[in-house]
């Protein structure tokens, strides 16, 4: 019998908090604190941004409210395997120990791509929906602010990342969701088990919001500036903050980028014994390229690639993993080849 894998190493290394505070007076120094940043670890935090924290805690009640009902009403928004837009639960289950995730989760877009009947009807959740896309926009104007800086680092003109990023663009692909990790004290697992495997955000940037003290997200900052696999053996905790909204690249901007700012690594690790074990909730907001808008780098390190090609390179990619190679994925601790799916 082979001996279990030794446990990864966990890293102290500092997550930045940056305040977005003054923007418009203090953009200069809010760039260099996000360049720095990005370049680094791919994740940062940032407060100050207009998104209050009653906000915030209505949107999870939100998702509570959702999650509460019986999984036959839920069931009437199922998973659009195509776009993931919908619930699911323990859908994602590890190639490596054949154990599910622990745990649901519905995804929202907005309307214009016709997408309108994943939402959960008003006599089951009143006001869901249009709460949901309220807070929405209020996330998109954060990851404008946010944008805004790093076409500056980056020597971009922003009107590509507007223009390319379009909530309001009747092909937008952003989306919103929402993630209910069940309870599970007094269980154990598996050495090396993973409520959500290690992967990258096919996004151009993620906003996560967390509440304090449901720990267990990780990044692994090994990932080098190439976009193939490099992982490291540590990982570096991520744990929510009050006031903070955790933030990370997304492939789509390391692409954009030419790989400058980092689309690391993170997951979901499951809880040991005397870790937090109770109900985690979460709730990502997926700032994505259009379907046809088109990608490049200002050195153009590789060629044009629109947000369709990029979709559809995820979901390819999804499916091989679903495939004869999983098992050889996840034995290298990876959870695809190059593009998995996003959630965190």
């Amino acid at each position: 019998m082979s001996a279990a894998p030794a446990p990864p190493v966990l890293s102290k290394r500092k997550i930045q908090r940056i305040s977005l505070a003054n923007f418009e007076t203090r953009k200069d120094d809010i760039t260099k604190q996000l360049m720095e940043a990005a370049t680094d670890l791919g994740f940062f935090m940032i407060e100050d941004t207009g998104i209050s924290q009653a906000e915030i805690d209505s949107m999870f009640a939100r998702g509570a409210q959702f999650f509460a009902l019986d999984d036959k009403v839920k069931a009437a928004v199922p998973c659009d395997p195509a776009t993931f837009v919908g619930w699911e639960r323990d859908a994602e289950v590890s190639p490596a120990t054949g154990f599910a995730d622990h745990k649901e989760s519905i995804q929202v877009a907005y309307d214009q791509r016709q997408w309108g009947s994943h939402w959960p009807v008003d006599d089951n959740c009143p006001g869901f929906r249009d709460e949901a896309l309220t807070f929405m926009g209020d996330c998109e104007s954060v990851v404008h602010k946010l944008l805004e800086c790093f076409a500056i680092g980056l020597g971009m003109p922003y009107e590509d990342f507007k223009k390319a990023l379009d909530n309001s663009a009747q092909d937008c692909n952003s989306a919103m969701r929402f993630m209910n990790y069940y309870d599970v004290t007094g269980r154990t697992f598996p050495t090396g088990h993973m409520r959500v495997m290690p992967h990258t955000d096919m996004s151009a940037l993620t906003l996560l919001f967390q509440r304090v003290g449901e720990t267990g997200l990780e990044v692994c900052p090994g990932r080098e500036a190439t976009t193939e696999y490099a992982m490291g053996d540590e990982w570096t905790p991520c744990n929510p903050q009050q006031g903070a909204i955790t933030v990370n690249i997304g492939d789509a901007l390391m692409y954009w980028s030419d790989d400058k700012l980092k689309s690391n690594f993170h997951r979901v690790r499951a809880p040991n014994p005397g870790e937090y074990q109770k109900q985690r909730c979460s709730i990502a907001y997926f700032c994505q390229p259009c379907l046809s808008a088109v990608c490049q780098g200002p050195l153009k390190k590789y060629p044009p690639i629109t947000g369709q090609q990029m979709a559809e390179s995820r979901y390819m990619e999804l499916d091989w993993l679903k495939g004869h190679e999983a098992k050889q994925a996840a034995a290298k601790g990876i959870a695809g080849h190059k593009l998995p799916i996003s959630v965190a």
